[in-house]
């Protein structure tokens, strides 16, 4: 049985209308504060499509109507299930930006989880687009991605994270963490999202992100520096060697 749900969200951005629907409404835009390599055709009726590793999600756009709303809504799966997104721009004066996120759709059997999961994930993401155009404006990012299975609860994934960050659990926000991924110059940033799911990392040269499910550990990186070359199999290096 299907499931409907609508998660509404506001917030003022440092960033003027241009540059927030940059950020929301282009492939490398997206690629640079949300999750996967994105694709957007510049139309209504065109596509939007999303892919993480293997696997690729494509969304029809329902509206788009540059500096004010972008909308996708992908199609309905046998069992009815869909997702559709809205996003809302609004100028204000100072240089800053209202943007209304409206994620709404059909949700399947375990509703309950799914829906729990967009909702702690929203707050996280739009924290990502802030921090985006806070430290990068003008600059598109590089989407790292690495998945680890492991056989540890999910606690201890996190500790092990930790531990490979040089940092001490509970992680607080405002700590400073390092890394030395293979073949990668260092990683030294500040701790700026901390919560039993995932943290983020903000350095000079990327915003770094570590989340870890049930027998799962991921990173979703969006890195700025010169050099990216073999970023992604050295994280994903990295993740294996932390987390096995």
């Amino acid at each position: 049985m299907t499931h409907p749900f609508e998660i509404e969200l506001e917030t003022t951005l440092p960033a003027s209308p241009e540059q927030v629907w940059e950020a929301i409404a282009t492939g490398p835009g997206i690629d640079s504060w949300f999750m996967g390599r994105n694709e957007v055709e510049a139309r209504e009726g065109g596509i939007a499509a999303m892919s993480t590793g293997s696997h690729r999600e494509e969304a029809e756009i329902t509206a788009y109507e540059p500096g004010e709303r972008f909308a996708t809504r992908t199609a309905e799966g046998e069992d009815g299930r869909f997702m559709a997104f809205e996003y809302l721009i609004e100028g204000q004066d100072g240089a800053s930006t209202v943007l209304r996120v409206v994620h709404s759709g059909l949700l399947g059997d375990d509703w309950q989880d799914e829906y729990d999961a967009l909702r702690r994930g929203w707050p996280f993401h739009l924290h990502t687009l802030r921090e985006y155009l806070t430290h990068f404006p003008g600059r598109t990012g590089v989407p790292v991605f690495a998945l680890a299975p492991s056989g540890r609860p999910p606690t201890e994934v996190m500790e092990a994270l930790a531990r490979g960050l040089t940092l001490l659990s509970p992680i607080a926000v405002g700590v400073q963490a390092h890394a030395r991924p293979a073949g990668l110059p260092p990683l030294d940033g500040e701790v700026v999202w901390s919560d039993d799911e995932r943290m983020e990392i903000r350095a000079a040269d990327g915003i770094y992100t570590f989340h870890h499910g049930s027998g799962i550990a991921l990173v979703f990186h969006h890195l700025f520096g010169p050099d990216t070359d073999g970023a992604e199999a050295a994280w994903q290096q990295w993740l294996t060697g932390i987390v096995s």
